[in-house]
């Protein structure tokens, strides 16, 4: 039993630990083609995250599999861009009311990192 509840309590820690990055987020990146403006709204429960993702490039894209385990963040997007769907994946970190993310095709093609910052 007592294992238990130190299993529960160390979860219940890790769980209060995490960044809280409910609400809208403005991010920018810079690629050879320019600069990309996207949005991320963000729901968070504990650990589980959800919400979505806009861009004028590649329109709204579902938020899926998202976590935030301490200041970490990772999900993923279907985006569809020129009639071809492809599958990103973030990864970031917070610090305060910025995320650095770094998002990837899943196949490898591209990369590219953006810096977040949260809307007041």
């Amino acid at each position: 039993m007592a294992k238990w509840l130190t299993v529960l309590a160390a979860i219940s820690m890790l769980t209060a630990a995490a960044a809280d990055i409910s609400g809208t987020w403005k991010g920018t990146a810079e690629t050879q083609n320019g600069t990309i403006q996207r949005t991320f709204v963000f729901h968070q429960q504990g650990t589980a995250l959800t919400g979505e993702t806009t861009s004028e490039r590649t329109g709204k894209s579902e938020i899926k599999d998202g976590k935030v385990e301490g200041d970490k963040v990772t999900f993923t997007v279907t985006m569809n861009f020129q009639g071809n769907e492809f599958k990103v994946n973030y990864t970031g970190t917070v610090g305060g009311d910025e995320i650095k993310f770094r998002a990837e095709a899943a196949d490898g093609a591209f990369g590219v990192d953006y810096v977040a910052k949260r809307e007041k």
